[in-house]
């Protein structure tokens, strides 16, 4: 059962923006603690680029900070990242993550790739 689905991702030239999109199974979004984005790189480990707990606390790596934006439509189960000003260095599988509140349970989107390339 896919309950994480993510889209968005493509090949944009370096200024440029994309959105990425993850669709949650309703029954984990209405019970996260937290929902965040996550990018791996080629021969990288994964980092945390972005998230937002319950409360609308959002914290974001300082690497995309002023150019990323993480966001939720509560309505669609969805939680969103734009991402503006795109670097070469942006390029990565971006994941999403779902925290839940019961049980801490750990849920990963399938990924998608984001290419930033002249």
């Amino acid at each position: 059962q896919v309950q994480l689905v993510e889209s968005g991702g493509g090949l944009v030239q370096p200024g440029g923006s994309l959105r990425l999109s993850c669709v949650v199974s309703s029954s984990i979004f209405n019970n996260y603690r937290r929902m965040s984005w996550y990018r791996q790189a080629p021969g990288k480990q994964r980092d945390l680029v972005a998230s937002i707990s319950v409360n609308d606390v959002t914290n974001y790596a300082d690497s995309v900070k002023g150019r990323f934006t993480i966001s939720r439509d509560n309505a669609k189960s969805t939680v969103y990242l734009q991402m503006n000003s795109l670097k070469p260095e942006d390029t990565a599988v971006y994941y999403c993550n779902v925290v839940t509140v019961v049980g801490a349970l750990n849920y990963w989107g399938q990924g998608t790739q984001v290419t930033v390339s002249s």
